[in-house]
This record gives C-alpha cells, sequence and structure tokens, in this order.
C-alpha cells in the first residue's frame, strides 16, 4: 500500500521525512521481513532463483513466440533444454572435479621443488624460511593421529600413554552403498526438482501473475504499475541474459585458453570462471587465483604459470571494461559501495547460493524502488543515480559554505551546457529552495546572508566574464570589438536571496558584455538617481504588486532621469503582468538579460506608461 505524502514533513528538496511513528514501524517491519527470509531460505532460496531464471528465459520464448512456436511447447522446450544442460554441466563438473583429485598427489614433487626454489632464491633464511617451516609444522601436526575417544577408545599400553582403537563396521550392502552415494545428492536434486516446478508454474502464468500483481498494486493506479513491470520485465531480463550469455562466453575463453597453456582439467577452471563472475569485484580475482596456483603445481618451471596469468590480465579487462559496457550499459544500476554491501548481506542471509544472487537480487529492489513511492529510499540508497540533482547538491554546498566545490561541479556543468541553462536551471532553482526555506522559517537571516556570500565566492571562481567573451570571440570567423554595452542596475527588492539573486543576474549580464552593478537594498534611491540607462528589481522573496509600485515610483521621483525599469520576480511559474511603470517583467535570468538588451539601450525612451495586462492590479 502506497504511503501518501504529509507536506508538513517535506524537506526542501522533495524527500519524505516520515514521523517517528511511521520510522518504528518501518525499522520493525524490516527487521521481520529479514527473519522470515532467514528462518525460511529453504523455500526462499528455489523461489528467488526461479524468478530469475523466468527472467533469463522471457526473451528466449518471446523469441520462440515470435516464430509461431505455440506457448506450451516453447515455455517447455526451453526449460528442459535449461535444466538437462544444468544437469549435465554438474555431472561433467563432478566428473572433473574426481581427476583433480585423483591426480594432485602426481604433483607434490613439482610443488615442493618450487618451494625449495623460492627458499633458495631468498636465501634459505628469514621471514619467507620461518613462515614454511611453521606451514610445515602444522601440517605434520594434522596428519598425526588423533587419540581415540569415548569408552572403547582409550587403551592403556605399557608406557601408560592411551592408544587408538578403531573399531570397523562390516563391509555396507548394495543398498547401503547406494544410500551413502545417493544422501549427499538428495538436497541438490529436491531444490533443483522445486526450482524446475516453480520455473514451470512462473512462465505458463506469467500474464496471470501480471494481472494479480497489478490487481494488488491498486487498479486505480494502473499506469504507475504497468510502468514498473515493464520496466522490470524488459530492463532485468536484458541484464539477466546478457550477464549469463556474457559470463558463459568469458569461462568458454578461459577454458580454452587454459586447455592450449597445457593447464590440466582446463574444462573444470572455465565452468568456475564462468560461475565466480557471478560475484561482484572478488570473484573474478578467484577464478584466476584457482587455475594458476594450480599451474604452479604442476609444472616444473614457470612458464605454464605465467601464460595462465597473463591469460586472465588480458580478457578480464577486456570483457569487464570493453564488453561489459557496449553489451548492457557502463554500469548495473548499482552504486558500488551497495554492490559490496549486497554482497555481504545476501552471503549472510542465504550463503554462497546469496552471494551469486546478491547482484541480481539487489537490482530487482532498486527497479522496484524506482516505481514505488513508498519504496523510493531503496533506489537512493542502493542506485547509481545521482542521489542529489545538480540544483539540489548547489544548494546543499551553499548551505555548508563551500564555495570550491560548487565550482567544481559548476564547471562541470558548464562542459556540457551553456551559460543560460547553468543560471536558469541550476542556480536559480537553489536560490528557490533556499526562498522556500526561508519563508516556511527555516533559514534565518544569518544563514542567508551566508548563502548569499558564498555565492557571491562562487561566481569569482567562475571563468570571468571577460575571458568567457575572449573565448566567444576567438571561436567567431568575424571578430571585430565588441560595443560597450549599457548601464544596467541591479536592485535586491529585500532580502540577503534577492541580493544573491541580484548577484547572479550581474554576472550574467557582464557575460554578454553588459554594463552592470547590484546596490544592496537600502541604498537603491541613493545608487539609482542618475546612474543608469535600465534598473532591474529582483525579486526571490514575494514581489506583491504594493511593493514593485512604491518602488517604481521612488525611482521615477526625478522627471529628468531616463530610466527603464523592469522586474525579475524568478519565484513566478510564467511571465509576471506588467504593472503601471514597468517597461517589462520576467521570471528567468535569460528573459532579464533579453529585456536589458532590449530596453536598455540609448536609443530607448523614457518610462512611459505601460497598459497593464489582464489581471493587473
Amino acid at each position: 500500500m502506497l504511503q501518501s505524502r504529509d507536506p508538513s514533513f517535506s524537506d526542501p528538496v522533495g524527500g519524505t521525512d516520515l514521523p517517528g511513528r511511521d520510522r518504528v514501524l518501518a525499522f520493525f517491519a524490516a527487521i521481520a521481513i529479514v527473519t522470515v527470509l532467514y528462518v525460511g531460505r529453504e523455500v526462499f532460496v528455489p523461489i528467488a532463483v526461479a524468478i530469475l531464471l523466468s527472467f533469463v528465459m522471457a526473451p528466449v520464448i518471446r523469441v520462440l513466440r515470435g516464430i509461431k512456436v505455440p506457448r506450451s511447447a516453447a515455455v517447455t522446450s526451453v526449460v528442459v533444454v535449461t535444466f538437462v544442460g544444468l544437469i549435465a554441466l554438474g555431472g561433467v563438473l563432478a566428473l572433473q572435479v574426481t581427476d583433480l583429485v585423483a591426480e594432485l598427489p602426481k604433483y607434490r614433487i613439482n610443488l615442493s621443488e618450487k618451494i625449495r626454489s623460492i627458499k633458495d632464491a631468498t636465501g634459505g633464511s628469514g621471514t619467507f624460511e620461518r613462515t614454511m617451516d611453521m606451514l610445515q609444522d602444522l601440517g605434520r601436526e594434522l596428519e598425526a593421529p588423533r587419540p581415540g575417544q569415548g569408552e572403547e577408545g582409550l587403551l592403556a599400553a605399557t608406557d601408560g600413554r592411551p592408544i587408538p582403537v578403531e573399531i570397523k563396521q562390516p563391509p555396507p550392502g548394495t543398498l547401503g552403498t547406494l544410500s551413502t552415494v545417493m544422501a549427499p545428492l538428495l538436497h541438490p536434486l529436491a531444490t533443483l526438482g522445486i526450482i524446475f516446478i516453480f520455473v514451470l508454474f512462473i512462465l505458463f502464468q506469467r500474464e496471470d501473475l501480471r494481472n494479480r500483481v497489478v490487481r494488488l498494486a491498486g487498479a486505480h493506479d494502473m499506469q504507475r504499475t504497468t510502468a514498473a513491470l515493464d520496466d522490470a520485465a524488459s530492463r532485468l531480463s536484458r541484464f539477466f541474459l546478457a550477464q549469463v550469455a556474457l559470463n558463459a562466453s568469458f569461462g568458454a575463453v578461459i577454458g580454452v585458453g587454459l586447455w592450449l597453456i597445457g593447464v590440466p582439467s582446463a574444462l573444470l577452471w572455465g565452468i568456475a570462471a564462468a560461475v565466480l563472475r557471478f560475484v561482484p569485484y572478488i570473484g573474478a580475482a578467484v577464478a584466476a587465483a584457482l587455475p594458476i596456483g594450480f599451474a604452479l603445481a604442476v609444472d616444473p618451471g614457470w612458464t605454464m604459470v605465467l601464460s595462465a596469468a597473463a591469460l586472465f590480465i588480458v580478457v578480464e579487462p577486456l570483457v569487464g571494461h570493453v564488453i561489459e559496457p557496449l553489451l548492457y550499459g557502463r554500469s548495473t544500476g548499482l552504486s558500488p559501495v551497495a554492490v559490496i554491501a549486497a554482497a555481504t548481506f545476501w552471503t549472510w542471509l542465504w550463503g554462497p547460493i546469496g552471494l551469486l544472487l546478491s547482484t541480481p537480487l539487489t537490482l530487482c529492489l532498486v527497479v522496484l524502488g524506482r516505481h514505488v513511492e513508498s519504496l523510493e529510499f531503496i533506489d537512493v540508497a542502493l542506485g547509481d543515480r545521482p542521489p542529489l540533482s545538480d540544483s539540489e547538491l548547489l544548494y546543499q554546498r551553499l548551505l555548508a559554505a563551500d564555495p570550491v566545490e560548487a565550482a567544481a561541479a559548476a564547471e562541470e556543468v558548464l562542459r556540457q551546457k551553456d551559460l543560460d541553462a547553468y543560471c536558469d536551471g541550476v542556480v536559480l532553482p537553489a536560490l528557490k529552495l533556499a526562498q522556500r526555506d526561508a519563508a516556511r522559517g527555516a533559514l534565518d537571516a544569518g544563514r542567508q546572508e551566508r548563502i548569499r556570500d558564498t555565492l557571491a565566492d562562487l561566481l569569482d571562481h567562475l571563468p570571468e566574464p571577460e575571458e568567457r567573451l575572449t573565448q566567444e570571440a576567438d571561436a567567431e570567423e568575424d571578430s571585430g570589438p565588441r560595443p560597450e554595452g549599457p548601464r544596467v542596475l541591479v536592485l535586491p527588492a529585500r532580502s540577503a536571496l534577492d541580493e544573491a539573486a541580484g548577484l547572479l543576474l550581474v554576472y550574467r549580464l557582464m557575460a554578454d558584455g553588459i554594463q552592470a552593478e547590484a546596490a544592496p537594498p537600502g541604498g537603491a534611491r541613493r545608487l539609482a538617481s542618475g546612474q543608469a540607462e535600465a534598473i532591474i528589481l529582483a525579486y526571490l522573496s514575494p514581489a506583491t504588486p504594493a511593493h514593485r509600485r512604491y518602488t517604481i515610483r521612488s525611482l521615477n521621483r526625478d522627471p529628468s532621469a531616463r530610466r527603464r525599469v523592469m522586474v525579475a520576480d524568478f519565484m513566478s511559474e510564467g511571465p509576471p503582468p506588467v504593472l503601471q511603470g514597468e517597461a517589462a517583467a520576467v521570471s528567468t535570468v535569460k528573459g532579464a538579460v533579453e529585456a536589458a538588451q532590449v530596453e536598455a539601450t540609448p536609443e530607448a525612451a523614457a518610462p512611459t506608461a505601460v497598459p497593464a495586462r489582464a489581471g493587473a492590479a
């Protein structure tokens, strides 16, 4: 059930501050969910694997349906082929492990020679030798016979020391041998059977399950539910199928490469590399360490070891940094910290299978968080999208009085956007957030002044308007001298935030070669008298008609002064109405610059009465 937002708890960046009771309930609900997942892992693990396998198989089934294969035949054939392949792969893996264990004693001499050569290279003394002696002592201790225990396990020898007594059971019969062999296989086979049934059910009843999810989520918000399901079905299916195909190809290349190098059990190491690559970050390293360590014991020399290491050094970066971005984007949709945290959490919860499923399961939660409002915190905490927009980040840095980081972020934005887009799309929305906080009493006068001063420092850190003009002039084919622009005075209306908006407007006007300066709110009439061809009143605080009329009358007391008065009401959602005596009224920085270019010219006439728009007072 989606939780409605309470405006009284909204923060300035659009988040949700839950009341204390809701936070406590959410905390206990999370603990209950984790407890259920842990206690019922024998049931939930097969279901999770079945859901992920259904995402992998769904694109293949759609392709078969597209070539007129009946649904039942398509689903059955894909599922049966997949599970037969998994069983065959498990059988091959078991045979490879058995052969490897049987061959290990043959390579003990080579490994001893390698250890002896390393000891000779290090001079036969020092830390390495002490470490090897310690390992040998531990090995002898582990190989020593353990004294027998139990009622019949100790007999007093002639020297008083207990001697072990071994009780031999009669050889098991055929049924006993079969039971011993089958017992370790019963649990994996049962789990595989449960997964098989769930996959068939999910794929056969896919539309019915989708409709049930829509009904549970609420049919009144069908658009959001359908968008979430479509995103999950398409995005996750493509990602999982691409990941399976890529990791399988990686394992095949590693297996073939190790076979060509001459490493025994190359098929085993290829399968291990494909499976371990599902483990984030450390999987590829472990997959490389196993065959390299085995090559160290097999080869009397060092050629096989170095060749195996070179194979992984070449293939893994090529797959991870070239093929993966081309195949399914630059990232998995998860932040790096989230990948590590998810791997730790799911491993603790479900063991090794949780480690393999950690990234897919967490990605499913992130996709769900992007479409369900009450679960948005999951996307914010684990997703790779920036948690703050450019304007929210700037406002946070202004509050922290950090113009250096704000300038670094501004330079990054200005590489992709022009100056107008940065002023109206980043700085002005940040100042609007500050004004909303000030309006609800969350921002006192001292912090408003700190925001104004930090913004001034930020504008000083940005490229100077003259430098920007020089760069633009050099890029033009016909670069003649720019005419000196008119004089514009920017008058903040009341507060320090109005002054901050005025500083931004002055910076933008000077970037276009318009001579401009900002006046403090208290010195408007003194600085304005006879000094400027155009005046812009900058408002972030409420631009009431009464205040606008009073300010215009104050500025026009000297009838001999030729000045054009414009109003920049930056909090207005659209173009504000033009009042009597105003030349123009705008709501954006770009609009104010364009109005100044038109109105503040030597040819502009003295201010005349402008007919008020409909609705203007």
